[in-house]
């Protein structure tokens, strides 16, 4: 393969038989269990990179099935996602700052950390119902770090509040590291979720543990109170992102 060649066919690794195809991505029946939490101030400071400010100690602690995307397959993640904002010459954005993720499938972590900056790492979470009750787990090998709970349909949501919610921009700190060890790509990525068709969206009474671990340390964010828990289904794309600013300008 010639040089003119590696740069045309050149989009991920291997170069050969790359992890997951181009994007965007469409996630179809795409299920979310997503618990609001109130948390410790100093520690979502101590987390949040700037430009990225924190306005309220507010935690969302997310379980995602995803059944049929495209390039991905059939996965679930769960993660925290940290309300913030953002100033810029357009004035003050809200949205949300993903902190960490957690995935069963290869294709999603190798995908979203090398185009986005995800910080996904491998772990086993789960998205399943217990007769009257959603139920979210997330694993790290044999142990349990997160479980939430929530009531099956107690309360049926107006859709405006959820599709303005998800239409809102992401952001990530993407690091790709240089051959030698030192910082070659250190972005603040945006991105957001588009084409978005919601199936249904409720709420109900709800509960959410979170336990220590060294490598999966969503309990540094506490839980002091649940908030609110919406449980909705909606079909989305993954649209691909752009630089919000870069670090090593």
């Amino acid at each position: 393969m010639n040089i003119s060649e590696v740069r045309k066919n050149a989009f991920a690794m291997p170069l050969t038989s790359p992890a997951f195809p181009p994007g965007p991505y469409r996630f179809m029946r795409r299920e979310f269990l997503v618990i609001t939490y109130r948390t410790d101030m100093d520690a979502l400071r101590a987390v949040v990179p700037e430009p990225l400010e924190v306005v309220e100690p507010l935690v969302k602690y997310e379980f995602i099935r995803m059944p049929d995307s495209t390039g991905f397959g059939d996965y679930t993640e769960s993660g925290q996602v940290i309300p913030v904002q953002l100033r810029t010459d357009r004035g003050i954005e809200q949205g949300g700052y993903v902190h960490a993720m957690f995935l069963n499938d290869h294709p999603p972590i190798a995908g979203g950390r090398e185009l986005w900056g995800f910080p996904k790492k491998l772990a086993t979470p789960v998205l399943d119902y217990e007769t009257d009750v959603v139920v979210g787990t997330l694993d790290y090998g044999k142990v349990r770090i997160a479980k939430a709970t929530m009531g099956f349909k107690h309360k049926t949501l107006a859709p405006e509040p959820i599709l303005a919610a998800a239409a809102q921009p992401n952001f990530l700190l993407k690091i790709i590291p240089h051959v030698d060890g030192t910082p070659r790509i250190c972005e603040l990525v945006r991105y957001y979720m588009t084409d978005i068709q919601l199936h249904g969206a409720w709420s109900g009474p709800s509960s959410l543990e979170l336990h220590p671990h060294a490598l999966a340390p969503v309990a540094d964010l506490p839980v002091l109170k649940v908030e609110s828990a919406v449980h909705y289904i909606a079909d989305m794309t993954l649209a691909l992102g752009t630089v919000e600013f870069d670090y090593l300008a």
